[in-house]
């Protein structure tokens, strides 16, 4: 794992070395929104680290490790009070957050709207045909890209956006089976399945209250109804909805995902706190994919 993992820099919490070398938060009385979501994820990446999995799953990555520095430098610049809207996705893509550490990470959403930097590392096992490369990743992932592109053409700068949201996975890890064909958390055996996402439920709930958000917006289905289940199973009082997710697998997202985003969110009076003035005219229907 990164010797990164620490929230000094702009949070400035002092830091200390743990047993397995990474660079915890240590206890402060006046904890930042980032570094207190940061501590829960480290808190889950200590737990995940104990699961084993079974076929067809062959190897795991987890970017909150290798790309410790690049999530790191997302949340710390982004994640901030005040934020009512919990974007939530599932779990990694192959070509987004596993290359980035950022959310539906994107490789151009994350380098020239987002302006993240930092290192990448490698995964312990890595698949010869699903190598990281980080931000030099060409690969161009699609979701993300519909995701990001959607909010950069209506918010116009990030800030717009992260004054309201964030953006976050319940879970960190990306599965693949020999071949490397990504695995979703669904196709996992379901005794592994379980055990995985509930850690993830208790991170998910210790991540919504150290934000404070108010309502929960599930990217997809399954990320929806687990989120639901989690907060609800925990007695946390948020709302839940949900958005359809912008894979390129899904026939109606590739017929207009913004569409169908756009009038969601308008629903949900989301886009009343984002929309600016000219993005009405910058959101045009989506490409076929």
């Amino acid at each position: 794992m990164s010797d990164d993992a620490t929230a000094a820099g702009e949070t400035g919490e002092e830091v200390a070395r743990g047993d397995d070398g990474q660079k915890p938060l240590c206890e402060s009385a006046q904890l930042t929104p980032s570094s207190r979501f940061l501590r829960a994820e480290l808190e889950l990446n200590a737990h995940l680290r104990q699961l084993t999995f079974s076929e067809p799953v062959r190897y795991i990555y987890n970017p909150l490790e290798y790309a410790w520095d690049t999530h790191r430098c997302y949340v710390e610049r982004y994640c901030q009070a005040g934020q009512k809207i919990l974007f939530l996705g599932m779990n990694p893509g192959p070509f987004g957050m596993a290359q980035t550490g950022v959310p539906f990470g994107e490789v151009r959403s994350v380098v020239d709207w987002l302006k993240i930097t930092g290192e990448v590392g490698h995964p312990p096992d890595e698949h010869p045909k699903r190598q990281i490369t980080g931000l030099a990743c060409t690969q161009r992932e699609v979701s993300g890209a519909r995701f990001w592109g959607f909010f950069r053409k209506l918010c116009g700068e990030p800030a717009r956006f992260f004054q309201h949201c964030f953006v976050h996975n319940l879970c960190p890890l990306i599965f693949m089976s020999a071949s490397g064909k990504n695995l979703t958390p669904p196709e996992l055996l379901v005794g592994e399945r379980e055990k995985l996402l509930v850690l993830c439920d208790i991170a998910l709930c210790q991540v919504v209250k150290a934000l404070g958000v108010s309502m929960v917006i599930g990217i997809g289905r399954v990320a929806e109804q687990r989120a639901r289940r989690a907060l609800t199973a925990a007695g946390v009082s948020v709302r839940v909805e949900g958005i359809m997710h912008p894979s390129p697998r899904n026939p109606k997202a590739n017929k207009g995902w913004e569409e169908e985003a756009k009038a969601k969110l308008t629903e949900l009076g989301v886009m009343s706190l984002l929309a600016n003035k000219l993005s009405d005219s910058l959101l045009i229907p989506s490409s076929k994919e």
